[in-house]
């Protein structure tokens, strides 16, 4: 079968594309942000060994991080209105769904962490008298942030993939404006290599700072 590639065709559709990536990277920055402040949050309060309370995100986290993050989102877009008995809006349901799954990663990511700091700073801290927040604030947190930032990376790039699956419910992601400049041009392969090619270029720099951060954890390891 003899294919010709007509990447040409595709240049009067440029704005769906910009649009599609400015959505994106609009939903990418700010479920990031959301879902660092959730992690953060359900991760120092699980150092809090109040039993009922961890039980309770533990729950949450293995909800989020067991279930396929496509059925979440169809099923918080299309089910969770009718428990509710309130319509949601898809863009609604993309940053709700995808700021709790990713802050239940980033969640496990601040916990392993904080946890990851030695024993002894924790006891020279309560040494000098610091509350447990101010010992988290001060001596902890500042001390985890160097082993988190690797994980934090990829976990950020795998959010930046995720964004995809918005698509789903029609909000004007990438994706979703890929298809419809398929169904009006009829060519998925110049239409959806064009999309990897943009994914590529927005999440390589991304992935290399991951390893250069990761490298930079086994030198002073060693």
């Amino acid at each position: 079968m003899h294919y010709v590639w007509d990447f040409a065709i595709l240049s009067k559709y440029s704005h769906l594309f910009w649009l599609g990536l400015g959505f994106t990277v609009a939903y990418t920055i700010g479920t990031i942000f959301l879902g660092t402040v959730i992690g953060l949050f359900v991760g120092v309060a699980r150092l809090g060994r109040w039993p009922v309370i961890d039980w309770l995100l533990v729950a949450y986290i293995e909800l989020f991080r067991c279930t396929s993050l496509l059925v979440q989102i169809i099923w918080f877009y299309y089910a969770f209105p009718v428990v509710l008995g309130v319509n949601i809006p898809a863009n609604v349901a993309a940053v709700s769904v995808l700021s709790l799954y990713g802050g239940a990663f980033y969640a496990e990511i601040v916990r392993g962490s904080i946890e990851s700091v030695p024993r002894g700073q924790w006891d020279a801290a309560r040494a000098l008298g610091l509350s447990f927040w101010r010992m988290l604030r001060l001596v902890i947190i500042p001390q985890a942030l160097k082993p988190m930032m690797a994980p934090y990376v990829n976990q950020s790039v795998t959010q930046l993939k995720n964004t995809s699956l918005v698509s789903v419910i029609a909000v004007p992601d990438l994706v979703y404006n890929a298809t419809l400049i398929n169904a009006d041009t009829y060519r998925p392969l110049e239409v959806y290599t064009v999309v990897a090619l943009i994914y590529f270029a927005i999440l390589f720099p991304a992935t290399l700072v991951g390893r250069h951060l990761e490298r930079g954890m086994t030198y002073d390891k060693a």
